[in-house]
């Protein structure tokens, strides 16, 4: 009797044992995963209803079947659906507008997306979701009239422009280049108007200019920026390195510099130093000098630009420098500001007030104070003795900033005068030139403020 007992036991605790365990294979097992799909459809909240949208859809167990349609308030259309022989991990779809999308009047509209997984959960029935995005109708391309700019640009130089851009949804704004650099606009005078500087590198062969407005909803404009090309010829200057200057000043900074270190051929030192450390010191300049405020633009006045009192030019904006040594090529490089001199260790002014947003020793440029005088021009001064200015200084015109030395990158006592535009090296001649800024900057603006003030 004991023995059907532990009998009758042995079975029950067995089938026991039997659910359990089917019930922790059914609660763990993909097949029987309890997750809803995953939804995504990035989006900026609106759709031009011409671009395609991007859905995806993923699941675990995999995906048995999806739909996609577009309600709007006057009816629903599916756009696309699929069911799947065989369950999919995954699927990106590309969704087409409606064919009657032309005819629509709705000004907001809902994408509708459901999606059915394989998974063995539900009584078989599998996971379902359903997501909803609602998107705002944005037809309208943004309108984009260039109302003035300077006549021409010289390679190397830089140039004004001034247009009109609105758009209720916009997005981005800036002039694009065909050598990939965005210039960044700044409203100008009124709402709805906006202000510019161009700058055309020594380094480009062309130069052109478009400015382009996007909206959220994916629409854009674009308009050409019609500047008369002018090629301005720069030199080419093959210069012969002595053992003298090897073993002097590029050993000097050779010890100076990280990229140097363990290197003792004085040649590759040379080049390290004239390839390396400039891309180096260069970018930092670029990153400091490309930076543009959003804040309304009323006006911009100038003054020419003259940083050392009867400073004779020493060396050329542009040139094109090639290197040699026993008679081969070791290295090239442009020089990309003017350099100065008269007295060791003279007065640098700036004619212009501005920030000083740079303030420190920077490699080849030495001790070097930048200073931002708005709309996205920037001065520089490098190879200074000393500086009297820091970063984050607010200075007036007629300031002494500095004084000409040759730290750095420097032979004799000088001064390396630069002028960017957003990050990018113009001939300091033409911020030099008072005809130039009344024709190009002065005129420009003139001429932009009567228009507006003629349309309102």
């Amino acid at each position: 009797m004991r023995r059907r007992e532990n009998g009758s036991l042995y079975v029950l605790l067995s089938l026991v044992a039997i659910i359990i365990g089917g019930m922790l294979y059914i609660y763990n097992s993909v097949m029987f995963e309890r997750e809803v799909p995953s939804v995504s459809m990035p989006n900026s909240g609106y759709w031009n209803l011409k671009d395609p949208l991007e859905v995806s859809i993923s699941d675990i167990s995999g995906l048995k079947s999806y739909r996609i349609s577009l309600k709007s308030d006057a009816d629903e259309a599916v756009l696309s659906h699929e069911q799947f022989m065989e369950p999919r991990q995954s699927v990106n779809i590309r969704v087409e507008p409606p064919k009657s999308a032309y005819a629509m009047k709705d000004k907001e509209i809902e994408i509708v997306v459901e999606a059915t997984d394989a998974s063995k959960w539900n009584l078989f029935k599998g996971n379902s979701t359903l997501v909803e995005f609602k998107l705002k109708v944005d037809r309208r391309k943004p309108l984009v009239n260039i109302l003035t700019n300077s006549y021409k640009i010289d390679k190397g130089g830089a140039a004004l422009v001034i247009f009109k851009a609105r758009d209720e949804n916009l997005k981005e704004l800036y002039i694009e280049t065909n050598f990939g650099k965005k210039f960044i606009a700044q409203p100008f005078y009124k709402e709805g108007y906006y202000i510019s500087l161009l700058a055309w590198p020594v380094t480009e062969a062309n130069f052109k200019a478009t400015v382009v407005a996007e909206d959220f909803a994916n629409n854009s404009t674009s308009a050409y920026v019609p500047l008369y090309l002018k090629e301005k010829p720069y030199r080419v200057s093959n210069i012969k390195i002595t053992d003298n200057f090897l073993q002097g000043k590029i050993a000097e900074l050779a010890d100076e510099f990280e990229e140097t270190q363990g290197v003792d051929d004085s040649i590759k030192q040379f080049r390290i130093i004239n390839e390396d450390v400039r891309v180096k010191n260069e970018k930092l300049i670029h990153e400091v000098t490309s930076k543009i405020s959003d804040k309304m633009v009323y006006d911009f006045k100038i003054n020419s630009m003259y940083p050392l009192k009867n400073g004779a030019v020493v060396a050329h904006f542009g040139d094109y420098r090639i290197y040699s040594y026993n008679g081969e090529n070791i290295s090239k490089s442009y020089h990309l500001g003017l350099d100065l001199a008269s007295n060791a260790m003279a007065e640098i002014k700036t004619q212009n007030g501005g920030n000083v947003v740079y303030s420190d020793y920077n490699g080849l440029y030495g001790n070097m104070p930048i200073i931002d005088h708005g709309l996205g021009l920037y001065t520089l001064y490098g190879h200074c003795s000393t500086v009297n200015v820091n970063s984050g200084d607010k200075i007036e015109g007629d300031s002494v900033v500095a004084h000409t030395g040759k730290s750095g990158y420097a032979m004799g006592d000088h001064l390396h005068f630069g002028v960017l535009v957003q990050g990018i090296e113009v001939h300091p001649a033409e911020w030099m030139d008072n005809e130039w800024m009344r024709l190009n900057i002065t005129n420009v603006i003139k001429s932009a403020k009567n228009i507006i003030d003629n349309k309102i």
